[in-house]
């Protein structure tokens, strides 16, 4: 079987604040948006019978509170799912109410050694105080993690890392592992790369909802179960089904989802869903390969993507 890491990267969007949104805003347009976010998320996956991660930021709570983070980890932990840690360090300098002028470094690739430690150790505690059992696994935002992040996370006791994004190479990811390194492999944790196609000849794309069309999920998801690939990793966030502004649903990307979630209920047997809490066998040693282009494929995406852009996104 290949194991199936659906993640959900679950934050409050730095767009809103530079918008100006308050907490009640940031929770409604980022986590709750268009009646798409996370409820409804968590619904499906229920209705499925699915597991998912969600990789929760809780940086923001040093400007908002804890309170906002302590809904948003309750709400997923009584659905049956898991929270592991997610971390935009910009957060850790920002200030409510002044459009985002105040803010750290964005990207955890940009500090060194100490200084992403103490971030991740500071995240780590922020999230068990929002209710979240201690996290052992993490992704860092925008995918930008390099070798001092493993290093600082086996410091203190993670078990994995899925930061590894060959579609984001060389910034801001900067792990030192080949771009088209989808299998896990151990890194001083566990690395689970986030699943890449090829969608043109030399030319990665992530498999993340807003970036695949159903058919390219739907190939790339079969093409892993035949060549018997250790894992596959799929990204989404909190806010993805909606609009940027979080006004109105993406239609686009609710059937995407949708149908996502139909396709892994169908092929539970082979592509079975999983938790990083459930510390799966997983193979670290294996060779799996992206799949490869099709252009009649990635033309349809690129049309559907165009209605999108054009269409859903600019939905009041």
């Amino acid at each position: 079987m290949t194991c199936v890491f659906l993640t959900v990267d679950t934050e409050f969007a730095w767009r809103h604040h530079v918008a100006g949104h308050d907490a009640v805003g940031m929770y409604a347009r980022s986590i709750e948006p268009a009646g798409v976010g996370l409820s409804y998320q968590l619904d499906l996956l229920r209705r499925h019978a699915l597991k998912a991660c969600f990789f929760v930021d809780p940086m923001p709570a040093m400007v908002f509170g804890l309170e906002p983070f302590r809904r948003m980890v309750g709400t997923i932990l009584d659905a049956g799912q898991e929270v592991q840690l997610h971390l935009h360090p910009n957060w850790a300098a920002a200030k409510a109410g002044d459009l985002g002028a105040a803010h750290a470094r964005f990207e955890l690739v940009e500090y060194d050694l100490d200084a992403q430690r103490a971030l991740l150790a500071g995240a780590a505690e922020l999230l068990v105080a929002a209710g979240a059992p201690t996290p052992i696994a993490f992704r860092a935002g925008s995918y930008a993690a390099n070798d001092d992040t493993l290093a600082a996370l086996a410091q203190l006791g993670f078990a994995y890392d899925s930061s590894h994004n060959g579609a984001a190479m060389p910034w801001p990811s900067q792990i030192g592992l080949p771009p088209r390194q989808i299998a896990p492999v151990q890194r001083g944790v566990i690395e689970v790369p986030v699943t890449v196609i090829e969608d043109a000849p030399g030319s990665l794309r992530t498999f993340q909802l807003c970036a695949l069309s159903a058919a390219e999920a739907r190939d790339a998801l079969e093409h892993a179960a035949a060549h018997g690939h250790a894992a596959v990793t799929i990204v989404s966030h909190g806010f993805e089904l909606a609009n940027r502004s979080g006004t109105a649903p993406n239609g686009v990307h609710v059937r995407r989802f949708e149908r996502l979630c139909e396709m892994l209920e169908d092929r539970r047997d082979a592509l079975p869903t999983t938790h990083f809490a459930d510390r799966p066998a997983l193979p670290l040693r294996q060779k799996n390969t992206p799949l490869g282009p099709n252009r009649l494929r990635t033309s349809w995406r690129q049309a559907e993507q165009l209605w999108s852009n054009m269409v859903e996104e600019r939905s009041w």
